[in-house]
């Protein structure tokens, strides 16, 4: 789902920059069209003038000629050659440059254009799964040995902030129960005596905590319960919590977020563990 979101921003990116350096382009073209022809028609008209100016009218010719004959006007004079054209002026510097309006069309389109970059990849950084550490990558929570004796002293799970999962040991007794409920990572790490479970309530999303008394993860928001392996003991959560796959590696324990497994259904117990005090929630 991620990746169709970052796919279809990158794209929306790239075509609203395009658009925009098109429109840009066009309208830039299309302004300095229009100085050329305004130069080119005031120079043709002013040639016109000149010509206008260098020949006498046919009214002229006419009356020269008539007072030729009579023998009381000036002699009619020839009309010359016609008037070379106008050599051409250099081409204004305004239309071979960038025209003030230019600039700040394309500054602004450049500008906006960086925005918009800059959103999509911040947009990409927020939603692509972190490779170098943290959530959704393999974590190294600590040594085996010293979490479970962290656990067994504080009688509470171990926390991992940066997972955002807890660890909790898993009764090796109950195995076989396990290997017809879970598969794969997840019970490589029963095997190995722990479970990772998302911190995450699946009935709403909440944050599960702790319950010290019962021995208990408990919803503060609508109440769901959890036994010490995340599976579901009471309220309106859909299935046990959700978990990670886990293995121990050098004595220490790896636990892969990249991936959330999904909860046993309702019903499963295979520990067999109860509250063991007043509940939280």
């Amino acid at each position: 789902m991620s990746a169709a979101v970052v796919i279809a921003i990158v794209v929306l990116v790239v075509a609203a920059a395009l658009f925009l350096y098109t429109t840009s382009a066009r309208r830039d073209r299309a302004a300095a069209m229009g100085m050329r022809e305004a130069k080119r028609k005031d120079r043709s008209h002013e040639a016109v003038e000149h010509l206008e100016e260098g020949r006498p009218s046919g009214r002229e010719v006419e009356r020269l000629a008539h007072n030729e004959a009579r023998g009381t006007g000036a002699e009619l004079v020839p009309v010359g050659a016609p008037a070379p054209p106008a050599t051409r002026e250099p081409m204004d510097p305004e239309v071979l440059a960038v025209t003030r309006r230019q600039f700040f069309n394309r500054g602004i389109v450049g500008l906006f254009g960086l925005g918009l970059a800059g959103f999509g990849l911040s947009s990409i950084g927020f939603l692509w799964p972190s490779l170098s550490g943290g959530f959704g990558s393999k974590i190294k929570a600590g040594k085996l040995d010293d979490i479970l004796a962290q656990i067994n002293d504080k009688r509470e799970p171990f926390y991992v902030p940066e997972g955002r999962f807890y660890i909790n040991p898993y009764p090796k007794d109950d195995i076989p129960k396990a290997k017809a409920i879970y598969s794969g990572g997840v019970l490589e790490g029963m095997e190995a005596g722990v479970v990772a479970l998302y911190q995450k309530c699946v009935h709403l999303g909440c944050r599960v905590p702790w319950c010290k008394s019962s021995q208990w993860f408990e919803c503060p928001c609508h109440g769901s319960k959890y036994n010490r392996v995340g599976e579901k003991k009471g309220g309106p959560a859909p299935r046990g919590l959700d978990r990670f796959a886990v293995s121990v590696e050098g004595g220490q324990i790896v636990v892969d977020t990249k991936q959330v497994v999904q909860g046993p259904p309702i019903g499963t117990n295979t520990t067999g563990q109860e509250a063991e005090g007043p509940h939280c929630a």
